[in-house]
């Protein structure tokens, strides 16, 4: 990130947050405050090039750390912890997706998609909607993925945070990518935030991008997605909390904090931020949704053990009274979901009712003796991206 950038970023998130929170002061939200809490994780057993040893290793310790760390913590409905693990085609090899078909069987979590493209040589829209549907082919066997109206519809998070050619023609090369996910499914991008130059300038917020045919980056703004609204037709940007956080104190410590639970143990007062961030529905304030995000592969001291303990027990602790807040586990789909039934107006009180509301829950299968990519996938995806 240049310098130049990095003053420009910050300041806008500060003045953002500033000003939010000026107007928070001067309304009073509804009490209880319901926090839909959703863990994205960037799942690439292989990063670092690792060897299968290791790579098989990693998957192993998920499936044997998480059903501990996951069972140890409850919602205010009993709901137990759970993750999102958005798994990319280029590490479906060794039984890896098998593996964690197996963990969604068992009710840990749901998977969906993460795609790394146009790294060799950017890729055309014609071969990245080749990509996804052969994508949704393969993981289908599983039976990933969820319904809706018969068809099926997925998650989404872009690989090097480079969604709609927007990190400067670098791991992309589809300017109107949003359209070509929409056509083959998407229900919601959970890419962001970025802290970079591919980050959205519309930030905490859950809102509608659309297609800008021609040019990059038709993320960058849209229109906010509203209780009782009509669906904007673009594609739903999900995003994480970004905050500014004075390290030192003063003005020269700021630093721009994102929703990312990584390698280094996180400081608990970020939760707190997390939850001020107040991302929701325009409409419905005492809802808010707090999306993290990790790459839990690597990151497994931080996410499997301790620290993430910590953050949950502190979630339940803090906001997880009954009176002032109520804390709901949720998956990529099912905040989804949630935002769905706000947006078409249900009047319900209560997030529950609403976690399946408009895509089904995915029917994991992991009896298929399948344990790599298909032949064809792998050319597609290694057409743009290079193999291991």
């Amino acid at each position: 990130m240049s310098f130049i950038w990095k003053v420009f970023f910050s300041s806008y998130v500060l003045s953002h947050w500033s000003m939010r929170h000026f107007f928070d002061q001067m309304r009073k939200i509804p009490k209880p405050v319901h926090i839909i809490f959703c863990t994205v994780d960037h799942y690439e057993p292989g990063t670092g090039n690792a060897s299968p040893k290791v790579e098989c290793e990693r998957v192993d310790l998920l499936l044997r750390e998480f059903p501990r760390l996951s069972d140890a913590h409850l919602d205010s409905s009993g709901n137990r912890a759970r993750r999102t693990w958005f798994f990319p085609p280029h590490y479906h090899r060794l039984g890896n997706l098998k593996k964690l078909v197996s963990l969604c069987e068992k009710g840990y979590g749901e998977i969906e998609l993460h795609l790394h493209h146009g790294k060799t040589r950017p890729d055309t829209a014609a071969n990245l909607e080749k990509t996804i549907r052969q994508c949704i082919a393969d993981y289908s066997r599983f039976g990933i993925f969820g319904m809706e109206n018969r068809s099926k519809r997925f998650g989404f998070i872009h690989g090097d945070w480079a969604l709609n050619n927007s990190s400067g023609g670098r791991f992309c090369g589809v300017d109107d990518e949003t359209s070509v996910l929409k056509r083959t499914g998407c229900y919601a991008d959970f890419t962001f935030p970025s802290r970079g130059r591919s980050n959205p300038l519309r930030i905490n917020s859950i809102f509608y991008a659309r297609s800008r045919p021609g040019r990059p980056k038709s993320h960058r703004t849209g229109k906010p997605v509203r209780a009782a609204g009509l669906q904007e037709g673009g594609l739903m940007m999900i995003q994480g909390p970004l905050f500014p956080s004075f390290n030192g104190g003063g003005a020269a410590s700021l630093r721009i904090v994102g929703d990312r639970i990584g390698m280094a143990p996180m400081a608990i007062r970020h939760v707190d931020s997390w939850v001020s961030a107040g991302i929701h529905v325009k409409g419905r304030p005492n809802w808010v949704f707090v999306k993290t995000h990790t790459h839990g592969a690597v990151d497994h001291e931080a996410v499997l053990g301790p620290n993430m303990n910590s953050i949950l027990s502190y979630l339940e602790a803090e906001y997880n009274d009954g009176r002032n807040y109520l804390l709901h586990y949720a998956t990529a789909r099912e905040a989804y979901n949630i935002i769905r039934a706000i947006e078409a107006g249900e009047a319900g009180d209560n997030p529950e009712a609403y976690r399946n509301y408009a895509v089904a829950p995915p029917v994991y299968d992991s009896s298929p003796d399948c344990r790599e990519v298909s032949f064809e996938l792998k050319r597609l995806v290694f057409s743009t991206y290079p193999g291991p």
